[in-house]
């Protein structure tokens, strides 16, 4: 027999004291809201409304100020330049992070715990400390300039946050399918790609996310190991977009709002994998 339960009325107290924690959390989501609303406002306002209301929300449109940053500042260049160091790096780091990964959590090994110690060490280490030895050594190398060099870089200092995460998830699976698998005669690279992999697709979606986007706009790495700017990343590009001439708003806020769309729309397309990732890895720790 189904039962209903009443809903507990709320007291006046209880009212006021919801409304507050309401009216906190909607004035907060406004401040946080309106530099984003305002970069977008002005990047779709015309020049002469730019100078004369810069803080009025959407009083004109224009593609003006879309049409200078995507052609005379060279962003349509931009975007492919920061695809092509942002997607091969982020999937360097997930394909070694889930396999290194993986080989910390279940392969037993000789000094195991002491390598996982050495990766976890690149978190303490910051990348300000090695970044002007590492440009002689790759200048050495004959990596400057070049997007394996900065690809390589990238990767570098995603890899121990990636392996670290990758490991608490794969640590968390029950030993049970591993040892079913066995018993079944898979090979360890079997037990791997069909048993574990799929349980774990949700991490590595959210750490394909995290990875991108910090990737994406990584500002140093570009500007230090990139100098004569043959492969400027948008994150540079708008660094240097109006270097020598006077400050023209509209045109900048254009140039911002072209970096910061892709991000946003992968990380609204992918937002459910992303928090399944870190949530699960929350209820399991």
């Amino acid at each position: 027999m189904a039962t209903t339960i009443d809903k507990v009325p709320l007291t006046p107290r209880k009212a006021i004291v919801l409304t507050g924690k309401h009216a906190v959390l909607i004035a907060a989501s406004l401040i946080a809201l309106f530099p984003l609303l305002l970069i977008v406002s002005t990047a779709l306002k015309t020049s002469d409304d730019v100078m004369l209301n810069p803080f009025g929300l959407f009083s004109s449109f224009s593609m003006e100020n879309l049409e200078t940053a995507w052609n005379v500042g060279g962003f349509s260049n931009y975007v492919v330049n920061s695809l092509l160091l942002a997607v091969p790096s982020t999937l360097l780091v997930v394909v070694l992070s889930t396999t290194a990964g993986y080989a910390f959590a279940r392969l037993p090994f000789p000094g195991r715990k002491i390598v996982f110690n050495l990766v976890v060490l690149g978190l303490l280490v910051p990348f300000f400390t090695y970044m002007i030895p590492l440009y002689f050594q790759m200048r050495g190398m004959g990596l400057l300039n070049s997007l394996v060099g900065v690809n390589l870089v990238l990767t570098s200092t995603g890899l121990a946050f990636g392996t670290f995460f990758m490991k608490a998830f794969f640590s968390d699976l029950p030993g049970e399918l591993e040892e079913a698998a066995r018993i079944d005669g898979a090979s360890e690279w079997q037990i791997f790609a069909r048993v574990m992999l799929p349980l774990v697709g949700s991490s590595m979606g959210a750490l394909a996310v995290f990875t991108f986007l910090q990737n994406w706009n990584n500002f140093l790495v570009p500007l230090l190991y990139i100098p004569n700017g043959s492969f400027r990343p948008l994150t540079t590009g708008l660094y240097l977009f109006l270097g020598g001439r006077s400050v023209d708003i509209g045109p900048l806020a254009a140039g911002a709002l072209i970096t910061i769309v892709p991000v946003m729309v992968l990380f609204i397309a992918l937002q459910r994998q992303v928090m399944q990732g870190f949530l699960s890895g929350a209820v399991k720790g």
